[in-house]
């Protein structure tokens, strides 16, 4: 079972190089398993899940959620950027609002990061 519980709130493209490294330097500290681990993007950081110009950034979103992360984007962020949420890779869930989505993994134990 996971020991912690972790909240990375990501809400500016340009935090997603530092968020990602976080996130693997949280992992290889706590090793695998040992954190609950869920991104949420929203503002204009969820256009980052849809730059086919950061593949490299993709990729890496890939092989985290592969290891367990959850990626998040919030759909009103998505509707007000005008991304197609039906288009967003496959590793990625959307939530209606991700502020509400972070008040819910707050109210239930989740260390709230924002890089």
């Amino acid at each position: 079972m996971s020991s912690f519980k972790v909240l990375f709130h990501v809400s500016d493209n340009e935090i997603w190089p530092k968020a990602l490294t976080n996130i693997r330097n949280f992992i290889k500290d706590v090793g695998p398993g040992g954190a609950e681990i869920e991104v949420v993007a929203n503002a204009a950081a969820v256009a980052a899940y849809y730059n086919n110009e950061k593949a490299d950034m993709i990729q890496q979103m890939a092989e985290l959620a592969g290891q367990g992360v959850r990626f998040i984007a919030c759909r009103n962020a998505l509707k007000a950027h005008s991304l197609d949420e039906n288009l967003r890779p496959s590793f990625v869930e959307v939530v209606p609002a991700g502020i509400t989505e972070i008040v819910k993994k707050q109210s239930a134990g989740y260390a709230y990061i924002k890089p």
